[in-house]
């Protein structure tokens, strides 16, 4: 975060456009926790900048069907995610907004629990009557648990449920 308050909105559009990004944001982790991989697809440019390197190392540009399949090969592997998403702070400039974005999140497999939390930074531009991320930071300040439960879980591979829930994103 930079310290700098969210502006006040000026206009009507202004409500709109905050109202619209903060509706990505939030769609961000509907996405993932639903397995939703068509709607967490929706939020993105074609082309985004990713840097997990507080939690992966991942410091990258690539295209959102690859972030997006990335994803869905980690984390369709639990039994149950939850991605709380909080305190979101919007600034727009035009047809660019930033966003602050507390996370809590929660991956459940076999009974076990690993948490994290932190925030992201997402750049989101106007296509048309959409806002989409173009670049994305997370900052994680703490977690407990294992880290290891992401590794057991990846190697039981995604459960029939995530399996039916990727082809029906893939079908519409």
């Amino acid at each position: 975060m930079n310290g700098q308050p969210a502006s006040a909105p000026a206009t009507l559009q202004d409500l709109i456009d905050r109202s619209a990004v903060a509706d990505t944001i939030l769609a961000y982790a509907a996405g993932i926790d639903r397995r939703d991989w068509a709607l967490y697809r929706s939020i993105f440019a074609d082309l985004v900048e990713f840097d997990f390197s507080s939690w992966s190392g991942l410091k990258a540009t690539m295209p959102a069907d690859d972030w997006v399949a990335q994803v869905r090969d980690t984390l369709a592997c639990f039994d149950a995610t939850q991605h709380s998403l909080t305190n979101i702070i919007v600034r727009l400039d035009a047809d660019i907004a930033t966003t602050d974005v507390t996370v809590v999140a929660r991956h459940s497999f076999g009974g076990e629990l690993q948490l994290l939390g932190g925030f992201y930074v997402h750049r989101l531009v106007r296509q048309g009557a959409l806002w989409k991320i173009v670049a994305c930071r997370l900052v994680i300040t703490w977690e407990q648990g294992d880290r290891a439960l992401f590794a057991r879980a990846h190697a039981r591979g995604i459960p029939a449920i995530g399996r039916m829930a990727v082809r029906e994103a893939t079908e519409t």
